[in-house]
Protein backbone atom coordinates (compact mmCIF):
# COMPACT_ATOMS: atom_id res chain seq x y z
CA UNK A 1 0.00 0.00 0.00
CA UNK A 2 1.24 3.68 -0.87
CA UNK A 3 0.07 7.05 0.07
CA UNK A 4 0.37 9.76 -3.42
CA UNK A 5 0.76 12.88 -2.34
CA UNK A 6 -0.94 16.13 -5.00
CA UNK A 7 0.88 17.04 -7.66
CA UNK A 8 3.28 20.24 -7.00
CA UNK A 9 3.19 19.48 -3.23
CA UNK A 10 6.60 21.10 -2.23
CA UNK A 11 8.80 18.79 -0.69
CA UNK A 12 11.37 20.59 1.30
CA UNK A 13 13.64 21.62 4.16
CA UNK A 14 14.20 24.29 6.67
CA UNK A 15 16.89 26.16 8.32
CA UNK A 16 17.38 29.95 9.96
CA UNK A 17 20.19 32.24 8.86
CA UNK A 18 21.70 32.67 13.05
CA UNK A 19 21.32 28.58 13.45
CA UNK A 20 24.01 27.50 10.83
CA UNK A 21 25.24 30.76 8.90
CA UNK A 22 28.67 31.93 11.21
CA UNK A 23 30.51 34.72 9.62
CA UNK A 24 28.95 36.89 12.40
CA UNK A 25 31.07 39.72 11.09
CA UNK A 26 31.14 39.46 7.07
CA UNK A 27 30.40 42.27 4.98
CA UNK A 28 29.12 44.74 7.63
CA UNK A 29 26.49 42.47 9.65
CA UNK A 30 25.49 44.17 12.77
CA UNK A 31 25.41 42.37 16.31
CA UNK A 32 22.36 40.75 16.91
CA UNK A 33 20.38 39.75 20.15
CA UNK A 34 21.35 36.59 19.91
CA UNK A 35 25.18 37.38 20.49
CA UNK A 36 24.40 39.16 23.42
CA UNK A 37 22.53 36.53 25.31
CA UNK A 38 24.95 33.94 24.04
CA UNK A 39 27.48 35.90 25.94
CA UNK A 40 26.02 35.66 28.93
CA UNK A 41 27.19 32.96 30.98
CA UNK A 42 25.20 29.85 31.37
CA UNK A 43 22.35 30.89 28.66
CA UNK A 44 23.44 28.68 26.16
CA UNK A 45 24.15 24.91 26.72
CA UNK A 46 27.74 23.75 26.52
CA UNK A 47 28.74 27.96 25.89
CA UNK A 48 28.41 28.01 22.40
CA UNK A 49 27.28 30.56 19.65
CA UNK A 50 26.70 30.96 16.44
CA UNK A 51 29.75 31.92 15.24
CA UNK A 52 30.79 29.49 13.17
CA UNK A 53 27.70 27.00 13.40
CA UNK A 54 27.62 24.92 9.54
CA UNK A 55 29.61 27.88 8.20
CA UNK A 56 26.60 28.50 5.60
CA UNK A 57 27.59 31.93 5.05
CA UNK A 58 30.51 31.25 2.94
CA UNK A 59 29.69 27.86 1.72
CA UNK A 60 26.51 28.61 0.95
CA UNK A 61 27.28 26.81 -2.54
CA UNK A 62 27.93 23.77 -0.69
CA UNK A 63 24.19 24.02 0.75
CA UNK A 64 22.65 24.55 -2.73
CA UNK A 65 24.36 21.22 -4.35
CA UNK A 66 23.20 19.32 -1.59
CA UNK A 67 18.93 20.38 -1.57
CA UNK A 68 19.81 19.82 -5.37
CA UNK A 69 21.45 16.61 -4.37
CA UNK A 70 18.55 15.60 -2.29
CA UNK A 71 16.15 16.66 -5.00
CA UNK A 72 14.21 18.94 -2.48
CA UNK A 73 11.97 20.68 -4.61
CA UNK A 74 11.59 23.82 -1.80
CA UNK A 75 14.20 25.12 0.83
CA UNK A 76 13.04 27.18 3.69
CA UNK A 77 15.84 29.72 4.62
CA UNK A 78 16.27 33.27 6.73
CA UNK A 79 17.62 36.45 5.53
CA UNK A 80 19.03 37.58 8.69
CA UNK A 81 17.91 40.82 9.79
CA UNK A 82 20.76 42.18 11.28
CA UNK A 83 23.00 41.27 7.88
CA UNK A 84 20.36 43.90 6.18
CA UNK A 85 19.87 46.54 8.96
CA UNK A 86 22.96 46.40 10.95
CA UNK A 87 22.00 49.21 13.13
CA UNK A 88 18.24 48.53 13.41
CA UNK A 89 16.87 51.54 11.45
CA UNK A 90 18.00 53.75 8.41
CA UNK A 91 21.18 52.12 6.91
CA UNK A 92 20.52 49.10 4.23
CA UNK A 93 23.92 46.90 3.72
CA UNK A 94 23.72 45.89 -0.09
CA UNK A 95 26.15 42.99 0.63
CA UNK A 96 23.77 41.10 2.85
CA UNK A 97 21.59 41.53 0.16
CA UNK A 98 23.90 40.66 -2.46
CA UNK A 99 24.56 37.04 -0.55
CA UNK A 100 20.92 36.51 -0.32
CA UNK A 101 20.26 37.21 -4.06
CA UNK A 102 23.09 35.12 -5.24
CA UNK A 103 21.48 32.20 -2.93
CA UNK A 104 17.94 32.85 -4.39
CA UNK A 105 19.45 32.82 -8.04
CA UNK A 106 21.22 29.70 -7.56
CA UNK A 107 18.08 27.64 -5.68
CA UNK A 108 15.93 28.75 -9.23
CA UNK A 109 18.59 27.50 -11.14
CA UNK A 110 18.62 24.39 -9.14
CA UNK A 111 14.59 23.95 -9.53
CA UNK A 112 14.68 24.77 -6.20
CA UNK A 113 11.58 27.48 -4.62
CA UNK A 114 12.90 29.82 -2.22
CA UNK A 115 10.93 29.98 1.13
CA UNK A 116 12.35 32.78 2.55
CA UNK A 117 11.53 34.11 6.46
CA UNK A 118 12.42 37.19 7.51
CA UNK A 119 12.40 37.63 11.28
CA UNK A 120 13.44 33.84 12.97
CA UNK A 121 14.59 35.90 15.85
CA UNK A 122 17.75 37.74 15.00
CA UNK A 123 16.55 41.24 15.54
CA UNK A 124 19.59 43.52 15.59
CA UNK A 125 20.77 44.39 18.97
CA UNK A 126 20.88 47.56 18.49
CA UNK A 127 16.90 47.69 18.49
CA UNK A 128 16.76 46.68 22.43
CA UNK A 129 17.56 50.63 23.01
CA UNK A 130 13.87 50.74 22.49
CA UNK A 131 13.00 47.69 24.45
CA UNK A 132 12.82 45.10 21.46
CA UNK A 133 9.60 44.11 20.40
CA UNK A 134 7.63 45.31 23.82
CA UNK A 135 8.36 48.78 21.83
CA UNK A 136 5.82 49.59 19.37
CA UNK A 137 8.42 51.14 17.22
CA UNK A 138 9.49 47.59 16.65
CA UNK A 139 7.28 47.79 13.86
CA UNK A 140 8.47 50.07 12.26
CA UNK A 141 11.60 49.00 12.09
CA UNK A 142 10.53 45.65 10.75
CA UNK A 143 8.66 47.19 8.31
CA UNK A 144 11.55 48.57 7.09
CA UNK A 145 13.56 45.49 6.69
CA UNK A 146 10.69 43.58 4.88
CA UNK A 147 10.65 46.39 2.36
CA UNK A 148 14.59 46.33 1.87
CA UNK A 149 14.66 42.52 1.30
CA UNK A 150 11.45 42.41 -0.77
CA UNK A 151 12.60 45.45 -2.84
CA UNK A 152 15.56 43.39 -4.38
CA UNK A 153 13.96 39.92 -4.29
CA UNK A 154 10.50 40.45 -4.74
CA UNK A 155 10.78 39.53 -8.39
CA UNK A 156 11.73 36.04 -7.17
CA UNK A 157 10.46 34.68 -4.79
CA UNK A 158 7.10 33.49 -4.31
CA UNK A 159 6.70 32.38 -0.41
CA UNK A 160 7.31 34.68 2.21
CA UNK A 161 7.19 33.79 5.73
CA UNK A 162 7.13 37.48 7.72
CA UNK A 163 7.38 35.83 11.58
CA UNK A 164 8.46 32.74 13.05
CA UNK A 165 6.91 31.49 16.10
CA UNK A 166 5.54 34.41 17.51
CA UNK A 167 4.70 32.69 20.94
CA UNK A 168 7.97 31.10 21.22
CA UNK A 169 9.23 34.95 20.94
CA UNK A 170 7.05 36.12 23.64
CA UNK A 171 7.28 33.24 25.65
CA UNK A 172 11.05 32.17 25.87
CA UNK A 173 12.50 35.51 24.79
CA UNK A 174 10.65 37.85 26.65
CA UNK A 175 8.02 36.13 29.75
CA UNK A 176 10.65 32.92 30.90
CA UNK A 177 13.74 34.68 29.65
CA UNK A 178 15.24 31.65 28.37
CA UNK A 179 16.20 32.85 24.84
CA UNK A 180 17.36 36.34 23.90
CA UNK A 181 16.68 38.98 24.35
CA UNK A 182 16.60 37.73 27.91
CA UNK A 183 13.41 39.49 29.34
CA UNK A 184 11.10 37.96 32.10
CA UNK A 185 8.21 40.08 32.39
CA UNK A 186 4.53 39.03 31.27
CA UNK A 187 3.17 42.26 30.38
CA UNK A 188 6.06 42.66 27.87
CA UNK A 189 5.77 39.30 26.66
CA UNK A 190 2.26 40.03 25.73
CA UNK A 191 3.30 43.22 23.73
CA UNK A 192 6.16 41.79 22.12
CA UNK A 193 3.94 39.16 20.96
CA UNK A 194 1.32 41.53 19.77
CA UNK A 195 4.15 43.71 18.40
CA UNK A 196 5.00 40.78 16.28
CA UNK A 197 1.62 40.11 14.99
CA UNK A 198 1.23 43.79 13.85
CA UNK A 199 4.50 43.30 12.02
CA UNK A 200 2.90 40.65 10.08
CA UNK A 201 0.36 43.00 9.05
CA UNK A 202 2.68 46.06 8.36
CA UNK A 203 5.38 43.24 6.63
CA UNK A 204 3.17 41.49 4.54
CA UNK A 205 1.71 44.61 3.24
CA UNK A 206 5.32 46.28 2.33
CA UNK A 207 5.48 43.02 0.34
CA UNK A 208 2.65 42.74 -1.51
CA UNK A 209 3.38 46.38 -2.81
CA UNK A 210 6.23 45.56 -3.90
CA UNK A 211 5.86 41.94 -4.83
CA UNK A 212 2.09 41.46 -6.37
CA UNK A 213 2.77 37.88 -6.77
CA UNK A 214 3.88 36.97 -3.43
CA UNK A 215 1.98 34.59 -1.32
CA UNK A 216 2.93 35.79 2.87
CA UNK A 217 2.34 34.23 5.47
CA UNK A 218 3.53 33.71 8.98
CA UNK A 219 4.89 30.23 11.08
CA UNK A 220 3.05 29.69 13.93
CA UNK A 221 4.21 27.11 16.73
CA UNK A 222 0.90 24.88 17.21
CA UNK A 223 0.90 22.13 20.12
CA UNK A 224 -2.81 20.59 20.70
CA UNK A 225 -3.89 20.64 24.10
CA UNK A 226 -5.21 17.95 25.06
CA UNK A 227 -6.72 17.08 28.89
CA UNK A 228 -5.02 14.88 31.20
CA UNK A 229 -8.11 13.34 31.91
CA UNK A 230 -11.87 13.40 31.26
CA UNK A 231 -12.76 15.67 33.89
CA UNK A 232 -14.29 18.84 33.68
CA UNK A 233 -11.15 21.11 35.50
CA UNK A 234 -8.16 19.03 33.04
CA UNK A 235 -11.18 19.96 30.29
CA UNK A 236 -10.69 24.03 30.81
CA UNK A 237 -7.13 23.62 31.33
CA UNK A 238 -6.33 21.94 28.00
CA UNK A 239 -8.85 24.99 26.07
CA UNK A 240 -7.22 27.41 28.16
CA UNK A 241 -3.46 26.12 27.26
CA UNK A 242 -5.34 26.15 23.63
CA UNK A 243 -6.19 30.04 23.86
CA UNK A 244 -2.27 30.74 25.52
CA UNK A 245 -0.53 28.42 22.94
CA UNK A 246 -2.27 28.81 19.52
CA UNK A 247 -5.75 30.43 19.08
CA UNK A 248 -4.31 34.06 20.71
CA UNK A 249 -2.21 34.09 17.42
CA UNK A 250 -4.50 32.01 15.28
CA UNK A 251 -7.25 33.76 15.52
CA UNK A 252 -6.07 37.64 14.76
CA UNK A 253 -4.00 36.07 11.95
CA UNK A 254 -7.00 34.98 10.53
CA UNK A 255 -9.08 37.60 11.05
CA UNK A 256 -11.11 36.89 13.96
CA UNK A 257 -9.33 38.91 16.46
CA UNK A 258 -7.96 38.16 19.92
CA UNK A 259 -10.02 35.04 21.34
CA UNK A 260 -12.35 36.35 24.29
CA UNK A 261 -11.24 33.95 26.70
CA UNK A 262 -7.37 34.02 26.67
CA UNK A 263 -8.13 38.11 27.11
CA UNK A 264 -9.56 37.74 30.15
CA UNK A 265 -7.05 35.68 31.24
CA UNK A 266 -4.42 37.86 30.44
CA UNK A 267 -6.60 40.69 31.96
CA UNK A 268 -6.81 38.34 35.38
CA UNK A 269 -2.64 38.34 35.07
CA UNK A 270 -2.01 41.31 34.31
CA UNK A 271 -4.19 42.86 36.52
CA UNK A 272 -5.88 45.27 33.69
CA UNK A 273 -4.50 47.53 30.83
CA UNK A 274 -4.53 44.98 28.45
CA UNK A 275 -6.04 47.59 26.01
CA UNK A 276 -3.22 50.24 26.65
CA UNK A 277 -1.05 47.17 24.42
CA UNK A 278 -4.03 46.71 21.98
CA UNK A 279 -5.02 49.67 20.32
CA UNK A 280 -8.12 50.46 18.94
CA UNK A 281 -7.72 49.35 14.94
CA UNK A 282 -4.71 47.00 15.49
CA UNK A 283 -6.68 43.79 14.90
CA UNK A 284 -7.27 45.26 11.50
CA UNK A 285 -3.85 45.97 10.84
CA UNK A 286 -3.15 42.11 11.79
CA UNK A 287 -5.95 40.20 10.10
CA UNK A 288 -6.75 39.42 6.42
CA UNK A 289 -2.79 39.70 5.22
CA UNK A 290 -1.92 35.72 5.52
CA UNK A 291 -2.21 33.97 2.21
CA UNK A 292 -1.15 30.73 3.86
CA UNK A 293 -0.49 29.37 7.36
CA UNK A 294 2.61 28.38 8.21
CA UNK A 295 2.26 25.38 10.83
CA UNK A 296 5.10 24.65 13.11
CA UNK A 297 4.47 21.03 14.48
CA UNK A 298 6.87 18.94 17.12
CA UNK A 299 4.68 17.22 19.82
CA UNK A 300 1.19 18.22 22.32
CA UNK A 301 0.59 19.06 25.36
CA UNK A 302 -1.06 17.33 28.07
CA UNK A 303 -2.82 19.67 30.47
CA UNK A 304 -4.19 19.30 33.81
CA UNK A 305 -5.97 22.11 36.34
CA UNK A 306 -3.44 23.73 38.57
CA UNK A 307 -3.94 26.97 41.17
CA UNK A 308 -1.98 30.24 39.76
CA UNK A 309 0.91 31.58 41.53
CA UNK A 310 3.91 33.85 41.30
CA UNK A 311 5.33 31.13 39.12
CA UNK A 312 2.06 30.77 37.04
CA UNK A 313 0.02 33.02 36.12
CA UNK A 314 -2.79 30.89 34.31
CA UNK A 315 -4.37 28.46 35.72
CA UNK A 316 -3.03 25.27 33.79
CA UNK A 317 -0.10 22.88 34.07
CA UNK A 318 1.81 20.64 31.81
CA UNK A 319 2.01 16.91 32.72
CA UNK A 320 2.52 14.77 29.85
CA UNK A 321 1.32 12.22 28.54
CA UNK A 322 0.97 8.92 30.85
CA UNK A 323 2.38 5.58 29.80
CA UNK A 324 4.87 4.05 27.65
CA UNK A 325 4.95 6.16 24.62
CA UNK A 326 7.59 6.95 21.87
CA UNK A 327 10.05 9.64 22.25
CA UNK A 328 13.12 11.57 20.39
CA UNK A 329 15.94 11.91 22.22
CA UNK A 330 15.19 15.20 23.93
CA UNK A 331 12.24 13.61 25.48
CA UNK A 332 9.62 14.77 23.17
CA UNK A 333 6.17 12.29 22.20
CA UNK A 334 6.15 11.42 19.58
CA UNK A 335 2.79 12.11 18.28
CA UNK A 336 2.12 11.72 14.70
CA UNK A 337 -1.65 11.72 15.09
CA UNK A 338 -1.86 14.71 16.49
CA UNK A 339 -0.34 16.36 13.33
CA UNK A 340 -3.34 14.93 11.51
CA UNK A 341 -6.19 16.66 14.15
CA UNK A 342 -4.01 20.18 14.08
CA UNK A 343 -4.62 20.09 10.17
CA UNK A 344 -8.02 18.80 10.12
CA UNK A 345 -8.89 21.27 12.80
CA UNK A 346 -7.24 24.40 10.69
CA UNK A 347 -9.00 23.49 7.61
CA UNK A 348 -12.54 23.24 9.59
CA UNK A 349 -11.92 26.65 11.87
CA UNK A 350 -9.87 28.65 9.38
CA UNK A 351 -11.83 27.22 6.27
CA UNK A 352 -9.87 28.05 2.89
CA UNK A 353 -6.40 29.21 3.86
CA UNK A 354 -3.68 27.16 2.56
CA UNK A 355 -1.09 25.52 5.10
CA UNK A 356 2.28 24.72 4.76
CA UNK A 357 4.05 22.24 7.32
CA UNK A 358 7.13 24.81 7.89
CA UNK A 359 8.84 22.66 10.25
CA UNK A 360 8.30 19.36 11.62
CA UNK A 361 11.40 17.44 13.02
CA UNK A 362 12.69 15.27 16.15
CA UNK A 363 15.73 15.50 18.31
CA UNK A 364 17.94 12.08 17.54
CA UNK A 365 21.55 11.81 18.29
CA UNK A 366 22.80 9.41 16.04
CA UNK A 367 26.23 9.79 14.82
CA UNK A 368 28.84 8.24 12.05
CA UNK A 369 28.96 4.77 12.86
CA UNK A 370 32.24 2.74 11.59
CA UNK A 371 31.05 2.65 8.04
CA UNK A 372 30.53 6.37 7.92
CA UNK A 373 27.13 6.74 7.64
CA UNK A 374 24.55 7.76 10.01
CA UNK A 375 22.02 5.10 10.20
CA UNK A 376 19.41 6.85 12.34
CA UNK A 377 16.04 4.98 11.35
CA UNK A 378 14.15 6.76 14.51
CA UNK A 379 14.20 9.97 12.21
CA UNK A 380 12.99 7.77 9.23
CA UNK A 381 10.12 6.10 11.10
CA UNK A 382 9.50 9.93 12.75
CA UNK A 383 9.80 11.22 9.34
CA UNK A 384 7.35 8.80 7.13
CA UNK A 385 4.72 8.87 10.33
CA UNK A 386 4.25 12.34 10.37
CA UNK A 387 3.97 12.42 6.26
CA UNK A 388 1.34 10.07 6.52
CA UNK A 389 -0.40 12.36 9.11
CA UNK A 390 -0.17 15.26 6.37
CA UNK A 391 -1.39 12.52 3.86
CA UNK A 392 -4.23 11.75 5.74
CA UNK A 393 -5.22 15.22 6.46
CA UNK A 394 -4.93 16.31 3.14
CA UNK A 395 -7.91 13.05 2.30
CA UNK A 396 -10.18 14.30 5.08
CA UNK A 397 -9.53 18.10 3.00
CA UNK A 398 -7.18 19.59 4.42
CA UNK A 399 -5.55 21.91 1.87
CA UNK A 400 -1.63 21.38 2.63
CA UNK A 401 0.53 22.97 0.01
CA UNK A 402 3.77 21.12 1.39
CA UNK A 403 6.31 19.57 4.06
CA UNK A 404 9.61 21.75 5.39
CA UNK A 405 11.59 19.25 7.17
CA UNK A 406 13.58 20.92 10.68
CA UNK A 407 16.22 20.67 9.75
CA UNK A 408 18.00 20.07 6.57
CA UNK A 409 21.15 20.26 8.99
CA UNK A 410 22.21 19.68 12.64
CA UNK A 411 22.59 23.30 13.49
CA UNK A 412 22.95 25.41 16.31
CA UNK A 413 19.80 24.74 18.53
CA UNK A 414 19.19 28.07 20.33
CA UNK A 415 19.62 27.98 24.34
CA UNK A 416 20.36 24.23 24.02
CA UNK A 417 23.40 24.96 21.91
CA UNK A 418 25.06 21.92 19.53
CA UNK A 419 23.83 18.68 21.39
CA UNK A 420 20.60 18.67 19.87
CA UNK A 421 20.76 17.23 16.24
CA UNK A 422 17.81 17.85 14.23
CA UNK A 423 19.20 17.45 10.78
CA UNK A 424 18.79 15.19 7.94
CA UNK A 425 22.51 15.52 7.23
CA UNK A 426 24.89 14.95 10.11
CA UNK A 427 26.95 18.34 10.47
CA UNK A 428 30.73 17.80 11.83
CA UNK A 429 31.25 21.47 13.27
CA UNK A 430 35.30 20.88 13.96
CA UNK A 431 35.74 20.24 10.04
CA UNK A 432 32.59 21.48 8.44
CA UNK A 433 32.40 17.78 7.14
CA UNK A 434 28.62 16.53 5.78
CA UNK A 435 27.09 13.18 5.71
CA UNK A 436 23.50 12.60 4.33
CA UNK A 437 21.93 10.45 7.09
CA UNK A 438 19.55 7.44 6.42
CA UNK A 439 16.84 9.98 6.98
CA UNK A 440 17.99 12.06 4.32
CA UNK A 441 18.48 9.81 1.84
CA UNK A 442 14.88 8.05 2.75
CA UNK A 443 13.31 11.39 2.12
CA UNK A 444 15.12 12.28 -1.14
CA UNK A 445 13.24 9.00 -2.71
CA UNK A 446 9.94 10.26 -1.41
CA UNK A 447 10.48 13.27 -2.63
CA UNK A 448 11.41 11.98 -5.99
CA UNK A 449 8.34 10.26 -6.43
CA UNK A 450 5.70 11.74 -4.51
CA UNK A 451 4.98 8.42 -3.05
CA UNK A 452 5.12 6.97 1.04
CA UNK A 453 5.40 3.37 1.09
CA UNK A 454 3.47 1.81 3.70
CA UNK A 455 6.56 0.19 5.18
CA UNK A 456 9.12 3.12 4.60
CA UNK A 457 11.41 3.81 1.56
CA UNK A 458 14.56 1.76 1.42
CA UNK A 459 17.27 3.76 3.06
CA UNK A 460 19.56 3.91 -0.17
CA UNK A 461 21.63 7.28 -1.16
CA UNK A 462 19.98 9.28 -3.89
CA UNK A 463 21.96 9.79 -6.83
Amino acid sequence: MTTTFPAGFLWGAATSAYQIEGSLGADGRGRSVWETFAARPGAVEGGGDGSRACDSYRRWRRDVDLIAGLGLSAYRFSVSWARIVPDGRGRIEARGLDHYERFVDALLDRGVTPVLTLNHWDMPDALMTDGGWVDRSSVDAFTEFAAAVADRLGDRVGWWITQNEPWIIALLGYQLGLHAPGIRDLRGSVAAGHHVLLGHGAGADAIRERASGARVGCALSLFPCDPASGEPADRAAAWGSDGYVNRWYLDPLLGAGYPADMWGHYERALGGGLEDIIRPGDVERIGGRSDFLGVNYYTRRVMAAAPTGPDRPFPWRVVGPSGDVRRTDEGWEVAPDSLRDLLIRLHRDYPGVPMMITENGGVYGDTPTHDGLVHDGRRTAFLIDHLRAVAEAIEAGADVRGYLHWSLLDNFEWALGYRPRFGLVHVDYPSGRLTVKDSGHAYARIAATGRLPEAGPPVTPFG
